[in-house]
């Protein structure tokens, strides 16, 4: 047997299927063709620019809200644009209008166009168009669509009875249910030609348990790249069951302990400290910028052996998945750090471009109204060999934390503050108690460097993450095995 690559055209199916969805929403509606779009790149290619594209974009979406066991609210909205730019250099003009015509589209080129000098000799000739390469991660449906209005009031409803159910002390449910169907079209300067079609849902719980006066409350939820007939009665149950789980854990917690000690992290969902306290250092502009402390330091060993961190944007369904960027170019699988050594960043096109190095699929932008930057997409760090139990039993004093609410970084220093919303005191190898009020307070390349022992249990979180950047917010997903990173400072309340 003759093992054959696929063909381009076979490689190009996928997007060849999603252009021909954004044509019928983006464009024929509107009296557009792809005609019309080389003709606004040409416009913009008349001046002396380094690169242009047009980002058409078609939101669809809906949300869902129960508290005291009624659905109090509901949802809906359509919002569809252009968004029209050009670089010359460090320098970005842009131009987005909610508008899409062509006398829109037109006067947005020539409106960022002025970002740099008309052409000699004429207009520049418009690139030969080239189909983006990409693969299908997720199908292109309307999650919107694939439960009726009766069904999500009663999944809601479901999930209120359950938690009530589960314990005495829940006094109060809250859950919320959305869904988002995303069509996007993007044309480059190239020639390029992409699109995408993203579904994207979550269902969150929230419990209040109230014990002899005092209240708690715990938290669980998930979702992805798929229809909402993903949320069926196994897995609103552990939602459920982990919302409850954590209220009545907090019930019993004590002050946290301060000062410096061991910190276990536990996997899956903890790998947001990951993401912020190293993952935005990784960024290709806070590099180009030399303004993170992972600046210049490619080939370097930036953490301990045996961490190795990725950003993959094509993992089937996943929350940060995307087929194609909003730059138009394919998303990949990038080892930023490879068992301590520094390997590369995320870049877009432009911060790419000044530093000399290929895009990774990381160009991303909230909506057709913003500008893309490198953003993450899933960030994760692999497993390694230890047991978890036995990295836990390993703490003669300090903290496991199993769960993470907010918290901020500071990408030049790489300092970075988290509140554990779930963490326990462990001595001598036992768990003692739950605690509450724990602070973690670090650096993200001096934490990276103080691993200590990598679990084997690598998991993934449940499709929840928002990651805000310069008033941007986008879907990302994070991951990590169970971590022992030692000499941490947790801020306690002890």
């Amino acid at each position: 047997m003759t093992l054959r690559s696929p063909s381009a055209a076979a490689q190009s199916a996928p997007t060849v299927q999603r252009i021909d969805i954004a044509r019928q929403l983006l464009l024929a509606p509107f009296g557009l063709d792809e005609g019309h779009l080389a003709r606004a790149l040409g416009e913009i290619r008349a001046h002396q620019v380094d690169d242009a594209d047009l980002y058409f974009q078609y939101t669809r979406s809906e949300g869902w809200s129960l508290e005291e066991g009624i659905v109090k609210t509901g949802s809906f909205s359509i919002d569809q644009g252009v968004g029209v730019r050009a670089v010359s250099g460090e320098k970005t003009a842009f131009a987005y209008s909610d508008d899409i015509s062509e006398a829109s589209l037109l006067d947005a080129a020539r409106t960022v166009r002025s970002i740099s000098a008309a052409r000699q000799g004429g207009k520049a000739r418009v690139a030969s168009k080239k189909i983006a390469k990409s693969r299908r991660l997720y199908a292109g449906i309307d999650p919107i669509a694939s439960l009726d209005s009766v069904a999500k009031v009663a999944l809601l409803e479901k999930a209120e009875q359950l938690a009530r159910a589960k314990d005495p002390r829940v006094a109060q449910v809250m859950a919320g249910l959305a869904s988002e169907y995303d069509v996007v079209l993007v044309a480059r300067a190239d020639g390029t030609l992409a699109a995408d079609v993203r579904p994207l849902v979550r269902l969150s719980i929230t419990v209040i348990a109230e014990q002899g006066g005092r209240r708690e409350m715990g938290s669980a939820g998930g979702g992805g790249r798929f229809g909402l007939d993903y949320f069926d009665d196994a897995q609103i149950a552990q939602y459920v069951n982990e919302a409850v789980h954590a209220a009545l854990v907090n019930l019993e917690s004590r002050p946290a302990p301060a000062g410096e000690m061991t910190v276990v992290l536990g996997p899956g969902w903890p790998g947001v400290l990951l993401h912020e306290a190293v993952g935005h250092g990784l960024e290709g502009d806070f590099n180009r910028k030399g303004s993170s402390a992972f600046s210049g330091r490619i080939g370097q060993r930036v953490a301990a052996k045996g961490v190795t961190v990725l950003d993959d944007g094509t993992l089937a369904d996943r929350r940060g998945s995307l087929n194609v960027d909003d730059e138009g170019h394919a998303s990949q699988r990038n080892v930023l750090i490879e068992d301590g050594i520094l390997k590369g960043y995320i870049q877009d096109s432009l911060n790419a471009r000044l530093m000399g190095a290929a895009p990774t699929g990381n160009g991303r932008r909230e909506s057709y109204a913003h500008i893309p930057m490198p953003r993450m997409t899933n960030t994760y760090m692999l497993g390694g060999d230890k047991d978890p139990q036995e990295i836990v039993a390993s703490i003669k004093k300090g903290l496991y934390a199993t769960n993470f609410g907010g918290g901020q970084v500071d990408i030049t220093s790489g300092k970075f503050v988290f509140s554990a919303s779930e963490a326990y005191w462990v001595e001598n190898g036992k768990v003692l108690y739950p605690v509450k009020g724990a602070t973690i307070i670090g650096s993200g390349p001096e934490s990276l460097k103080r691993v200590g022992m990598v679990g084997n249990d690598m998991r993934l979180d449940s499709g929840v993450g928002t990651c805000g950047k310069e008033g941007q917010s986008v879907p990302v997903g994070v991951g990590q095995p169970t971590l022992r990173i030692d000499g941490l400072t947790v801020g306690g309340t002890a």
